[in-house]
């Protein structure tokens, strides 16, 4: 799933994965670590190549219900019983990354060769670079600008930090993107598309994949609570607590939009704070309003609002799931 060029991992790219144990030479047995491995390995090749997060293996691990973790890894287990650890724990790494999906940017040169192919797009970004790097307005900048000219695209725009892509350093030596030497504005356009269209080509054949540090909802917490019975029973009576609480509102979907911003990133909702999250509240609540609920006595009714509303979260989360820096 693509989100704003960004890429989610949300398990889905598991189902294809496969399950099969390669044959076992010797004694026919293979240990509980090993099988481990091979899944974490078959998992990772399916995901991009990246490198499964710790929290992700750990949490995945535990859903195997396995009591003694460090037994279980030395544990020399028949091929029929390795075959079925293998399934399961890829499909408990797949269920996990649902849960929790991770967001990853991967460069492979075709952003690049979007700006590259549209000559007023680039004409245009390069023009704006260059008055930013021109501080001091000489209609001048040093050819060894073009770095920082990198920096300031970013990853949006398909560029890969020196850390993370090394070549680059090459690629800059060899158009000459250290030297002191004066670039004029249609010289530094030149330079910039010549290091970019040699940098989209060095991506295309070396493509890479960063983990983001962004969160995602997407109304996967939710649906495990309205599955629930005795956690929704438990968060529904802390609701009807709340109402009681404010007898003097004129309509109880305001009791329970107040006390959802105020503690729904506990319940699944994403934080408040975030702009999409006041867009989602209006959605679901205009949806409510027009159906002319009126709960505001009955308790029965009251429950049966609010889990109606929860559930329209829900929905609309798992249509549109809601990123956010993992920072703010």
């Amino acid at each position: 799933m693509s989100e704003g060029g960004l890429t989610i991992v949300d398990g889905t790219q598991l189902r294809a994965v496969d399950l099969s144990l390669p044959p076992v030479e010797g004694s026919g047995v293979i240990t509980g670590v090993e099988v481990l491995e091979l899944a974490e390995s078959r998992a990772s090749l399916a995901l991009h190549g990246i490198a499964l997060p710790e929290s992700i293996k750990s949490a995945a691990f535990q859903r195997l219900g396995v009591s003694d973790g460090a037994a279980f890894r030395t544990t020399e287990l028949d091929y029929e019983k390795a075959q079925s650890i293998l399934q399961t724990y890829v499909s408990a790494i797949s269920n996990e990354l649902k849960d929790n999906p991770i967001v990853v940017a991967i460069l492979d040169g075709r952003t690049l060769r979007i700006f590259l192919e549209d000559e007023d797009d680039f004409a245009m970004l390069a023009e704006n670079i260059f008055t930013d790097l021109d501080t001091e307005d000489r209609g001048k900048i040093s050819k060894s600008e073009i770095k920082n000219a990198l920096i300031r695209m970013g990853l949006e725009m398909g560029i890969p930090p020196l850390s993370e892509f090394p070549q680059l350093s090459d690629i800059l030596k060899r158009h000459g993107a250290e030297e002191k030497e004066e670039l004029g504005q249609a010289q530094f356009a030149q330079l910039l598309q010549s290091v970019l269209q040699e940098l989209a080509d060095a991506l295309a054949k070396k493509h890479i994949v960063m983990v983001q540090n962004i969160k995602i909802v997407n109304g996967s917490k939710l649906r495990k609570l309205l599955a629930d019975e005795n956690q929704l029973d438990g968060v529904l009576k802390k609701f009807l607590l709340e109402k009681n609480d404010h007898k003097n509102e004129e309509r109880i979907t305001t009791t329970i939009r107040l006390c959802l911003e105020k503690s729904g990133k506990d319940l699944g909702l994403p934080p408040s704070k975030i702009d999409e999250t006041e867009t989602l509240f209006d959605e679901v609540f205009t949806e409510i309003e027009s159906k002319k609920v009126d709960a505001e006595s009955k308790k029965a009714e009251f429950m049966v609002l609010l889990k109606e509303i929860l559930e329209k979260f829900a929905e609309k989360l798992e249509a549109n799931p809601v990123l956010y820096d993992a920072v703010d």
